[in-house]
């Protein structure tokens, strides 16, 4: 196993606790490259090299800055960009509303005593602080009406407050289910509302306590509103703190909307975030984020079709079958089971945000497919993701390479902004969340 050391060649001190930031990042920068170029770790057959162990896991995170003042991220051809919103408090999660308001979730990470302890979870938090979060969560849902039509928001109100680190938000008839990160709560709503002070029913409990490693829960309706379907990432990287703390996660559950019960509708998933109903199938798609510390080209993150009942391999295998020998006792029979997903979008992409297409709002190659906000990677050395990506679609399956549609996040070792949720408008428009620039872009088509 390659040793990292300092300049001068002697071991470099890694467990002494009075540590600098600027020495732990020189430390960890030490861990392995990745090999592959990004691209081979997209589409439908990506490379899977064989996985590589070190000491001490890359980090290589870049910098939150936020936009300097004139400065806009990049988009595709035919497409322009403005803020549609400024100034909010680390804005993650987007819902439009059938009215055409949008909700935003500005959130971040709860308390988490037991998940920050040791070495790592000491160079962990302070990692999330270097990358703009970590900060104490706004917990509330903002939100956002473009009263004129102009393509900015000149309405932009607390909507719900006193949340436990919202996320996941979604509209059933005269209802509205928030996600936070413990339960699934029910506001009553009627349209053209811009505060609820209702109090909040608990309509299910959700995995958290005192590790809550992936907090984020995300929520969607079936197209009869009776299920809700709900995100629970897993309690770790590979199951380090042992299975009993799984239990329930790794998972996306189905949710009786009616609060009678819920089961586990996929398993196996390890930190499963967006999701959409492809339109014309009507079949449940989810992106997911892999595990870490096997290198720079592994495991890609995922874009998948979801099946009632199917197990997608976390922990003890990723991309299907490929075991991982960290995890013991291996789990052999199921193992068998896991199904590969459909379409990978790159090593440590930290892809997050999924909308559906299905239209020529933007333009005709962007009809059909699906949007992925790429938060962009903390690990993996060069950066991978920091930007909106577009999987086209032929019928209801991924067809060709990727599109980049808004890029520009990263300069050098500073990040603009990272994006996060996304959303399509009510007129078709991309609206991504970037919890760096604080700030909601409204991608649309330019001017003809």
């Amino acid at each position: 196993m390659k040793k990292c050391t300092t300049s001068s060649g002697r071991k470099a001190p890694v467990w002494r606790t009075g540590l600098t930031l600027a020495v732990v990042l020189t430390l960890v920068a030490c861990g392995n490259n990745a090999i592959l170029p990004i691209g081979a770790g997209y589409g439908p057959n990506p490379t899977l090299p064989a996985p590589q162990h070190h000491l001490i896991p890359t980090v290589y995170i870049a910098d939150a800055h936020g936009w300097p003042a004139g400065t806009l991220p990049n988009v595709a051809n035919d497409l322009r960009i403005q803020a549609f919103a400024k100034d909010l408090d680390h804005p993650r999660w987007l819902y439009t509303l059938p009215n055409g308001d949008v909700l935003v979730a500005e959130t971040d990470a709860p308390p988490k005593p037991e998940d920050g302890k040791g070495l790592r979870g000491w160079i962990m938090g302070l990692v999330m602080k270097k990358a703009g979060s970590g900060h104490p969560s706004a917990n509330r849902i903002m939100l956002l009406r473009d009263s004129n039509g102009d393509g900015v928001a000149d309405v932009q109100t607390v909507f719900i407050d006193k949340l436990n680190s919202p996320f996941g938000m979604v509209l059933v008839g005269q209802r509205l289910f928030v996600a936070a990160t413990d339960a699934v709560l029910v506001f009553p709503y009627k349209t053209g509302d811009t505060r609820i002070d209702a109090a909040a029913q608990r309509l299910v409990a959700l995995p958290a306590g005192p590790i809550n490693h992936h907090w984020t829960k995300n929520i969607i309706a079936s197209a009869d509103g009776t299920k809700l379907y709900v995100t629970v990432g897993s309690n770790s990287n590979v199951g380090e703190n042992g299975m009993t703390v799984e239990e329930g996660r790794a998972a996306i559950w189905e949710v009786n909307i009616d609060g009678s019960g819920h089961r586990e509708f996929a398993t196996g998933l390890r930190n499963p975030n967006g999701m959409a109903w492809e339109p014309g199938s009507k079949v449940l798609w989810t992106v997911a984020n892999e595990r870490d510390e096997l290198g720079g080209d592994l495991v890609p993150d995922y874009l998948t079709s979801v099946r009632d009942g199917g197990f997608y391999g976390w922990p003890y295998s990723y991309y299907g079958q490929h075991v991982d020998d960290r995890i013991q006792p291996q789990q052999p029979a199921l193992v068998a089971k896991a199904l590969a997903p459909d379409y990978a979008l790159g090593s440590h992409t930290a892809s997050l945000g999924l909308a559906a297409s299905d239209g020529q709002a933007l333009a005709p190659r962007f009809a059909h497919g699906m949007f992925i906000g790429q938060h962009g990677s903390w690990n993996r050395k060069p950066r991978s993701g920091y930007k909106v990506v577009f999987v086209p679609f032929e019928g209801a399956t991924p067809s060709g390479s990727p599109v980049d549609v808004v890029s520009g996040f990263l300069h050098d070792d500073q990040a603009y902004g990272r994006p996060v949720g996304l959303t399509l408008d009510k007129g078709g428009a991309l609206l991504v969340a970037d919890d760096v620039g604080n700030t909601i872009w409204r991608v649309s088509a330019a001017a003809r």
